[in-house]
């Protein structure tokens, strides 16, 4: 069975405490972009996973789609299988990607074997993976809190506006970004600021990484920049980085240029 794990941008980032486990509590919402790997799961003789695309750190053992397997086998019978991954979405870019493989490998798995899981058990194994693999289960806008793992629906809609993300090939681990800002509390509820129209977000829609990395990378702050100049309604970065992306209410313009070892994705909303 073959599916394509996409990745998500967040449309506002806020930090609100640190939590006494040592995750951060946050408010933002998620929406889904068709930036996608490709994965396939396969009945096989013997347990095999292997990769292609872009390189991803660590053992096949330490790939979150390999532990999705696992975590789904210790409470059902499953055959061995072949997974293969064919990676697209950078790593270290504040897209969700890894999330993404592992929740989609849930997904496939619950299909291939006929597990008829819920979408509500489906979460709660994903959760147990990472803080926002949840959210690629039902994959549908959703404002998040807590870990990034609680969601209420999301009252915006993007559709018709056209996605530019663009990824520096910087690649911000977690522990770097979170470690670079101090958490407070929003002045403002995400809901209300979704609810004001997108032309009006620039000024009132943040992410908090920005203040403390756009120093650190000023390549951000150029590729944001460049986005506004091109036209974009919005732009932001997203996650806790690198990737920025910008929102444009018209099809954007095709002399938009970065520099080449830049990875660019465009697509409709």
């Amino acid at each position: 069975m073959l599916d394509f794990p996409n990745a998500k941008i967040n449309l506002g980032l806020y930090l609100t405490e640190k939590r006494p486990d040592g995750f951060h509590n946050l408010q933002s919402c998620f929406y889904p972009v068709q930036w996608s790997d490709a994965l396939e799961i396969l009945p096989s003789e013997r347990e095999q996973f292997d990769m292609s695309g872009l390189p991803v750190p660590g053992s096949a053992e330490s790939n979150l789609c390999l532990k999705a397997y696992k975590l789904l086998q210790q409470d059902y019978s499953l055959p061995p299988v072949h997974m293969h991954l064919h990676k697209v979405i950078p790593m270290g870019a504040g897209l969700g990607g890894g999330s993404a493989d592992a929740a989609f490998t849930l997904r496939i798995l619950n299909k291939l074997f006929e597990l008829n899981l819920s979408a509500d058990t489906l979460e709660n194994y994903a959760r147990q993976l990472g803080s926002d693999c949840a959210f690629f289960v039902r994959n549908k806008p959703v404002v998040a809190t807590q870990r990034g793992d609680v969601f209420e629906p999301a009252t915006v809609d993007l559709k018709g506006y056209t996605c530019v993300v663009v990824y520096p090939g910087i690649h911000i681990t977690t522990a770097e970004a979170y470690g670079s800002i101090k958490p407070k509390l929003p002045t403002c509820d995400m809901h209300m600021l979704l609810k004001q129209d997108v032309e009006v977000w620039r000024s009132v829609l943040h992410n908090d990484f920005e203040e403390a990395l756009f120093p650190k990378y000023p390549e951000l702050q150029q590729v944001k920049n460049k986005l506004y100049e091109a036209g974009a309604t919005y732009a932001s970065m997203t996650g806790s980085g690198s990737a920025v992306y910008g929102l444009f209410k018209e099809k954007a313009p095709g002399e938009l240029v970065f520099p080449g070892h830049y990875a660019v994705w465009k697509g409709l909303l």
